[in-house]
């Protein structure tokens, strides 16, 4: 037909070649089953671990509760959501007291959820945490 352009071999050879590649950027803030998480901290109280587990001037992952927990020298236990909150991927590193995202490299202090080194401009969001009968319960109504 006049007018109308058919796609050549090459055409289509070379689309196919580009879209595998516009999906990089966001597989790396997946998370294994697919998809971007953004709200999977606890919504109900959850058990952690021994409260002894934790001394003071320390913090513990619980990568599994996407959930912190630390005490300060005081003791004081202070418990944070590891969804980061530059792009909603799960911290899944902690150094010493530091938290570091694997997606994008942002920082957060654990004790404090501060944001440490960018790009995260925003604190990870605070939980509920108590001690009690010798287990850390953190999330809503802890």
């Amino acid at each position: 037909m006049p007018g109308r352009s058919s796609a050549t071999r090459r055409t289509v050879l070379r689309g196919a070649a580009v879209t595998p590649l516009a999906g990089l950027g966001l597989t790396a803030c997946s998370v294994p089953g697919g998809g971007v998480t953004t709200d999977a901290t606890p919504t109900a109280p959850v058990e952690l671990g021994a409260e002894n587990e934790l001394g003071k001037g320390s913090a513990k992952l619980y990568r599994e509760h996407n959930v912190v927990v630390s005490r300060d020298e005081t003791g004081t236990l202070k418990a944070y959501s590891t969804i980061c909150t530059h792009a909603g991927c799960p911290i899944n590193k902690l150094q010493g007291t530091t938290l570091i995202c694997p997606c994008h490299g942002s920082e957060f202090d654990a004790v404090t959820g501060k944001v440490v080194q960018a790009p995260a401009t925003e604190p990870l969001g605070e939980l509920a945490v108590k001690a009690a009968n010798g287990k850390i319960i953190a999330g809503p109504g802890a």
